[in-house]
């Protein structure tokens, strides 16, 4: 027992000095104008770095011509039967670009003909997709809006369609027949007014059959391409080709 409280007091004086010593050396820190702050010992935070922004993706709408209102231009056998429509053909080569456009990273709508979201639509390009009639013709045909807000934008549509949708498909430009239907295309007067715009006939359901329907894959590289080069332009940008209404 006389031990263990012999212990304890040994412990308690120790304790004791101990406390004296440091208080003695703030004291002589003091006097000696030496700054003690628990600043230099700054507590480690974990630091929160911010996240990066991805890049905003581009906006493309495509409209798949006739979608939704009517079969569009029709190819018929002897007795009637309607074979292949323009419908089927834009349908299916909008569906086949847009995949191509998504795979590239872009946000792609594919519309129908009267669409409502065609209303006041803000993006980055929209491409309107259909076929021309089922006869023994062969080319293609872009055009833009003859009352465009934004002629040289829309004009510089048309141009990458003109310089990689011909490059894809082997396919003319099928000259002096634009037509007012195509540069007053109604959707031309719906979408907002900074939404650059194109109407594209992928070719005739007569002539150019094969192309459309067996090798729908060009067709559809076609039109990606050309938007590709219209969003993300290539070096050196191409000649700008006569607009829409020399054409007409």
């Amino acid at each position: 027992m006389r031990r263990a409280a012999i212990y304890r007091i040994q412990r308690l004086f120790a304790i004791i000095g101990f406390a004296a010593f440091v208080g003695i050396v703030l004291i002589v820190a003091r006097i000696a104008n030496v700054g003690f702050s628990w600043e230099q010992f700054p507590i480690t935070q974990n630091v929160v770095l911010p996240l990066p922004v991805p890049a905003p993706k581009e906006q493309i709408a495509l409209i798949s011509g006739h979608a939704g209102f009517d079969s569009g231009a029709i190819c018929a056998d002897e007795e009637g039967n309607t074979m292949l429509t323009e419908a089927e053909v834009s349908a299916d080569i909008a569906d086949r670009a847009a995949k191509l456009l998504r795979s590239a990273g872009m946000d792609v709508a594919i519309l129908e003909e009267y669409d409502p979201r065609i209303n006041n639509l803000q993006v980055d390009a929209l491409v309107s997709l259909h076929a021309d009639s089922c006869i023994d013709a062969s080319g293609y045909k872009a055009a833009y809006y003859l009352y465009s807000t934004i002629p040289a934008e829309d004009a510089r549509l048309v141009d990458c369609i003109d310089l990689y949708y011909p490059a894809a498909t082997g396919l003319t430009q099928h000259a002096n027949t634009i037509t007012h239907n195509m540069t007053e295309y109604h959707a031309f007067r719906k979408v907002g007014p900074t939404t650059p715009a194109a109407i594209l006939e992928l070719g005739f359901l007569g002539g150019d059959q094969e192309l459309l329907t067996k090798q729908a894959d060009r067709a559809a590289r076609g039109v990606a391409d050309s938007i590709r080069c219209f969003v993300d332009p290539p070096d050196p940008t191409p000649e700008p080709s006569p607009t829409a209404t020399d054409a007409s």
